[in-house]
């Protein structure tokens, strides 16, 4: 898959990664919602990104990560870093990306937290908060998102 070239909102952090898969995901979850008063949508990356200028990051929970620029406050990814299958795997914010990466929206998380007020056409996988947690986070780590 090609490589992709991206930036946040203000040009200080410049981020090159290869997609996991030509697939967005669309996350509703209450940290994602308050993150980017949106859903958080993402692109599934391979390992060995880089991102170069003032990455910051904040663990978000007691099995994940968020990364921001530290200059604009942009999304840059939400990484899982507990011990496991999942450890290491990282979506990329899709708006670093032109055209956000050419993806087709194909996975809805956290479907029960979406807000009444808007929806996604077309059919897709869709997963609640407990499939949610079931899959990535650690059994004794149950705390959300």
């Amino acid at each position: 898959m090609t490589q992709l070239q991206g930036q946040c909102m203000c040009g200080a952090v410049t981020v090159t990664a290869t997609p996991g898969k030509p697939a967005l995901g669309a996350c509703h979850c209450d940290m994602c919602r308050r993150w980017t008063s949106s859903m958080l949508i993402t692109v599934p990356a391979e390992p060995g990104y880089t991102a170069e200028g003032p990455v910051r990051t904040y663990a978000s929970s007691n099995w994940a990560e968020r990364a921001f620029c530290g200059t604009c406050g942009s999304a840059l990814w939400y990484r899982i870093t507990a011990p496991g299958d999942m450890h290491g795997q990282t979506q990329m914010a899709a708006g670093l990306f032109d055209n956000a990466a050419n993806g087709a929206l194909k996975l809805e998380l956290f479907i029960d937290r979406k807000p009444q007020g808007y929806a996604f056409a077309g059919d897709r996988r869709q997963m609640t908060e407990a499939e949610v947690l079931a899959m990535f986070a650690p059994s004794d780590q149950g705390d959300s998102q």
